[in-house]
């Protein structure tokens, strides 16, 4: 039963292997206060995301969650995600898939070039390679050139949206940008991606990304779909460790 179920799991993993990371179970340090100004009051957007790459590759850690309503009828893939990246580099996390018609839950720990997966249908954890299935090593997400941050500097077309006041206590300044990013670079988020992706970006007046929805054909023969990125904790410090 094992040996039929595992060929059908671990190529349902490898999309969701290049998308998770944080947990928010580390308070972090990020925020604004009444007296923030927008960022892009006098930065261009390129120059705003150059800022936020910056900001983002510059952290010990943080924390990201991703979420989906419209992952397309028959895609078994990612519904949810959430776990904590640093960049020593390491990851630990869950996903959520829809495998079979049936919402799983998967623990994942990356650390020390090694990936390590709790299989659904299988006992324990289990040493995997990701390139296997056509996935990175998810702590390789926070890699300067070919992590999340890579792709705020591939997007083209930028345009600044509003700025608007949100966080937890509404004590931040967000601004919104817009864009395309192209397949060349999500590629290294989500290896199935194809064609461009519609990019839009929330920047808190410190430079932190705090949120990134892209919309895109993320999974081979399906249609557009959007998966929601959220970006917090900045300066998490976790000490992750083979399982």
């Amino acid at each position: 039963m094992l040996r039929s179920l595992r060929p059908v799991v671990m190529p349902a993993l490898a999309p969701a292997l290049g998308l998770v990371l944080t947990a928010g179970v580390v308070a972090g340090c990020s925020g604004g206060d009444d007296d923030s100004s927008p960022v892009g009051e006098e930065q261009s957007p390129a120059e705003v995301m150059e800022l936020a790459k910056t900001t983002f590759d510059e952290t010990s850690g943080l924390s990201i969650t991703l979420t989906t309503d419209d992952l397309p009828e028959g895609v078994t893939g990612i519904v949810d995600a959430s776990g904590v990246g640093t960049h020593a580099p390491a990851f630990e996390g869950s996903i959520t898939v829809v495998l079979m018609g049936q919402e799983v839950e998967v623990p994942v720990v990356a650390v020390d070039d090694k990936v390590y997966a709790q299989v659904p249908f299988t006992n324990g954890w289990q040493d995997i390679d990701p390139t296997e299935y056509g996935a990175p090593d998810p702590a390789g997400l926070m890699s300067t050139d070919a992590g999340f941050s890579a792709l705020l500097t591939a997007t083209t077309g930028l345009e600044e949206g509003e700025s608007v006041r949100g966080g937890a206590n509404n004590d931040e300044v967000l601004t919104e940008f817009t864009g395309t990013v192209p397949d060349t670079a999500v590629k290294n988020v989500i290896p199935s991606a194809s064609g461009d992706f519609d990019a839009t970006y929330t920047v808190t007046a410190e430079g932190e990304l705090r949120s990134a929805v892209l919309t895109g054909v993320f999974y081979a023969d399906s249609p557009a779909m959007t998966y929601t990125i959220g970006f917090d904790d900045y300066g998490t410090e976790q000490d992750i460790t083979a399982p």
